[in-house]
């Protein structure tokens, strides 16, 4: 099972390595959308979003379409094996942090055990089924935190026939690709 998770994300990661800049920002902008006009975000007064790195699907049209709503976001930062997420109000509060990933380094944490949670992934299928980077970090958080809907973001080609799946593995409620919602 872990050599086949490890095998899916040396190819989705190949794939995402070779695409060009402006395809990936034309299809976070469609992804982007869908997510504003969810029904979830619309009635959601809290919103947490992971700070996109290394050529993931873009969240900053959704965290400011958020601020813009006058919504509240938090942003996750890990902490030993688990992720805790800080009230997010400015792109200044960001620096490298796990793996060199953007992390906040000062605000509030925050504490809202109902809100729209958008994670990312290396790769899903139809079912939901979600291959992560192998920390088992949203994992962890969505066990102990069950009030959350959640959607992941995905481009087209993170897409797969069938992603391995584990017990201890969550499945979003939705996966948000640029053509398609998967429910």
């Amino acid at each position: 099972m872990i050599e086949e998770k490890q095998k899916i994300r040396r190819q989705i990661f190949a794939l995402r390595k070779e695409m060009q800049e402006d395809k990936l920002a034309q299809w976070s902008e469609a992804i982007a959308d869908k997510v504003i006009h969810l029904e979830e975000f619309e009635k959601s007064a809290y919103i947490y979003a992971y700070v996109d790195y290394n050529r993931e699907v873009s969240t900053r049209p959704i965290i400011e379409a958020a601020w813009k709503a006058g919504k509240h976001v938090a942003v996750p930062k890990v902490h030993g094996k688990d992720l805790v997420f800080y009230e997010f109000t400015s792109y200044d509060q960001l620096e490298p942090g796990y793996f060199q990933i953007p992390e906040p380094v000062r605000g509030d944490v925050a504490n809202w055990e109902e809100a729209l949670l958008i994670m990312p992934g290396v790769a899903f299928d139809s079912d939901r089924r979600r291959v992560g980077y192998g920390g088992g970090f949203y994992d962890r958080y969505l066990e102990a935190h069950p009030g959350h809907f959640t959607a992941a973001l995905a481009f087209a080609f993170q897409m797969i026939e069938t992603a391995p799946y584990e017990k201890t593995d969550i499945i979003p409620n939705q996966v948000i690709t640029p053509d398609k919602i998967y429910r």
